[in-house]
């Protein structure tokens, strides 16, 4: 299944995939033109000579000439394609190029030109001359239709590209991208009380582990995780009667013949443990959104940290990086986080390598923090968002990380801010913020006012 999903994840990013089933889809739809003109439908076309009263000769220019056109116009947009990727690479990150791959707007406009090109050159070589002459009319008047469409997809594809290599446009994309993925993988959360550390729950009924004996599972690739079947590691664990441990979790890179799992076993695992272990990991060499929000984290982070690069110096990226970062982790407040021990009928299966949401603040903001010395509009940009993120939260652990975060900033500003008006500002944003860790979150306000109600 992880192997299903691993192609699947690939021929969506491809450039071929797509394209070459419109191709194909060309090929059908050409013949079956063709084979209606066979049938005796040019009789019925020949009452609209104006429109389908081509002959021989004169469809095999226009075909001949549209298939050509086509083909070149397939170049120039290949051309403005690398251009483009070239531009976001060296501009932003390399790290974004798949999502411009994965572009339907992208895949669907040279499926198109692919698409015509085949169909010109499947209903051309059926045309006729001489006395035995046949011209499917039908086709050959639909392709002069399929043309005008070209034209049509390649002035959207122009406007589209125009529009995704605009900053705020990709780090919209990866932002989407990885909200839908939080709404995939985090369930909503459940109740209306104070969160509590599930772990911490778990661990007083979790039995001793320090005394098994812990067998590692060494990786059979190099690469990163992009996907966990978990389903399978708890199958796997009911069958071998033991637990699993994850030694690396989605999105961390592994080396071949190096731990990627452990067993509490009494003897050491075979060959075939080790292979159906490795089969519940699906490793590549990029990481993936799908399982992995931290990597569409680290996407915005990546932006943020060249736009703050001495090289560009472009503040306003970075601040639009931290706006929609600020949406990511909101989304994440309300979000149920995966549970460090699965359990099986009541039997502990597998000990989880889980994200928190205290680890996705710090991917962040540190790294943005260390780069933004002396930037005051940075600081109170990231001022505003962790004032933004307590209003949403009643979380003590939650609400402890977003103070620690408020207290580096408030470091970073005594430290790098030589202006005393700038960094009088900072602090009395500083105050604000710290007024809104007093207040009662906005989550639960209108809960309670619901219940009054």
């Amino acid at each position: 299944m992880n192997k299903l999903r691993q192609l699947l994840i690939n021929l969506r990013s491809s450039f071929w995939f797509l394209p070459s089933l419109m191709v194909l889809g060309s090929v059908v739809l050409a013949t079956t033109l063709i084979e209606a003109d066979s049938a005796g439908i040019d009789r019925w076309l020949a009452q609209w000579p104006r429109l389908f009263g081509a002959g021989s000769e004169g469809a095999r220019q226009m075909l001949s000439m549209l298939a050509g056109s086509m083909m070149s116009v397939m170049g120039v947009t290949f051309s403005v394609i690398l251009v483009a990727l070239s531009l976001a690479s060296s501009q932003y990150t390399s790290r974004i190029l798949r999502n411009f791959m994965r572009s339907r707007v992208t895949q669907v406009t040279l499926g198109i030109f692919a698409g015509i090109f085949a169909y010109c050159l499947i209903v051309l070589r059926t045309i006729r001359g001489g006395d035995a002459e046949f011209v499917p009319s039908l086709a050959v008047s639909f392709a002069f239709f399929l043309a005008l469409g070209g034209v049509g997809a390649l002035i959207f594809f122009i406007h589209h590209i125009a529009s995704s290599i605009q900053a705020s446009s990709i780090i919209a994309s990866i932002a989407d991208e990885t909200i839908t993925a939080i709404d995939r993988i985090f369930p909503e959360k459940k109740g209306h009380g104070p969160d509590e550390d599930e772990d911490e729950v778990q661990d007083q009924a979790l039995q001793s582990l320090d005394e098994r004996t812990w067998y590692t599972v060494p990786a059979e690739g190099s690469g990163y995780i992009q996907i966990v079947g978990n389903d399978a590691l708890i199958s796997l664990a009911r069958d071998w009667k033991t637990i699993v441990r994850m030694e690396r979790g989605v999105g961390a890179f592994v080396v071949q013949n190096t731990a990627l799992a452990s067993l509490a076993l009494t003897y050491p695992p075979d060959r075939e443990m080790i292979a159906a272990l490795n089969k519940a990991y699906s490793i590549n060499c990029h990481r993936t959104v799908e399982q992995d929000p931290a990597f569409g984290i680290r996407q915005i982070v990546d932006i943020a940290l060249k736009a703050l690069s001495p090289g560009v110096n472009d503040t306003s990226t970075a601040v639009i990086c931290i706006d929609y970062l600020t949406v990511i982790l909101a989304r994440l407040v309300s979000r149920q986080f995966p549970l460090s021990h699965c359990y099986d009928d009541g039997a502990l299966r597998v000990i989880n390598h889980v994200p928190t949401f205290e680890d996705l603040l710090d991917e962040a903001f540190d790294q943005i923090r260390r780069s933004a010395e002396g930037n005051v509009s940075i600081m109170a940009r990231m001022l505003g968002a962790i004032d933004t993120l307590a209003s949403l939260t009643n979380s003590p652990s939650h609400r402890r990380a977003l103070k620690a975060q408020l207290q580096l900033i408030a470091e970073l500003a005594d430290r790098s801010i030589p202006s005393k008006h700038d960094l009088a500002l900072i602090k009395r944003r500083m105050i604000h913020v710290r007024q809104a860790f007093e207040a009662e979150p906005a989550s639960c306000a209108r809960e309670e006012k619901g219940m009054v109600l």
